[in-house]
């Protein structure tokens, strides 16, 4: 079915090596779901292809942006308007396949952005991924000179923020990549449903677990752990599997359909 210009954005989210594009390209695979393709920037992320919102060496930098209130931008931020959609609309629109349902677009800076995209793209959804803080610590150290347990805080932090925001979306999503990797069927069932698709029939990939690749990752202090229990991650890379991610849309049936679908995931209003 040609959508033509009847078609809406997800835009994935998370911190530097989260599971970002892992989730992204999963998602792209749904039928109906276009992703920016050939552009000649990192990780296809369209924030590099785009003029509308500033993305310079200053900003995106990992372990760095997601706490620095600059870079938090929500409803009535100066950009709030519509020249700035028009202006992403006009960038992006060369690097998507002309008909499809929805639009795909993974950047982390994302993380920070939600609240300012749901305001230029009302009908957008969401996805936001996680991975367990000492895990992510000990990837980007190869990135960031700062000792893990200032690593760990700024996760912690970052997504403390990242829950009071999404408490303003309408549709959104959390992963945690030890799910995705764990369960990679059920979350791409749960994904396709959270964006009314058809629940695929092919069976989902193998993904190997890349949180095997840290055995020597930091463990989180006690009051780290416990900042971390909100979203279900312990020490020693514990990942509790009870853990009930929150699931937002407008719509009950939706809604409900997802929460089945992630395999009985918590469901959030």
């Amino acid at each position: 079915m040609p959508y033509g210009r009847d078609y809406r954005y997800v835009f994935v989210a998370g911190l530097h090596r989260s599971g970002t594009s892992l989730t992204a390209r999963l998602i792209a695979d749904l039928p109906g779901v276009g992703a920016i393709t050939g552009a000649p920037v990192p990780e296809s992320e369209g924030a590099y292809l785009q003029g509308a919102i500033p993305h310079h060496a200053r900003t995106g930098i990992p372990m760095h942006f997601a706490t620095d209130p600059q870079q938090h931008m929500t409803e009535g931020h100066t950009l709030d308007r519509l020249e700035t959609r028009q202006r992403i609309e006009a960038d992006w629109d060369p690097w998507y396949p002309p008909d499809c349902r929805w639009r795909v677009e993974k950047s982390p800076v994302n993380l920070t952005r939600m609240r300012l995209l749901q305001q230029l793209f009302p009908m957008a959804h969401f996805v936001v991924v996680i991975r367990h803080p000492e895990v992510v610590a000990a990837a980007v150290a190869k990135w960031v000179d700062a000792p893990a347990p200032a690593l760990i805080d700024h996760w912690l932090d970052a997504h403390d923020r990242v829950r009071n925001d999404l408490t303003y979306l309408h549709a959104a999503a959390v992963v945690r990549y030890e799910d995705l990797v764990r369960h990679p069927s059920r979350i791409t069932a749960g994904l396709a449903a959270f964006l009314d698709i058809a629940t695929p029939t092919f069976e989902s990939e193998i993904i190997r677990d890349g949180n095997a690749d840290y055995p020597d990752a930091l463990k989180m202090s006690s009051t780290q752990a416990d900042r971390a229990a909100v979203w279900g991650y312990g020490p020693r890379q514990e990942a509790i599997s009870t853990w009930q991610t929150p699931v937002r849309h407008p719509l009950r049936s939706i809604r409900e359909t997802a929460y089945n679908a992630f395999g009985g995931l918590k469901e959030t209003r």
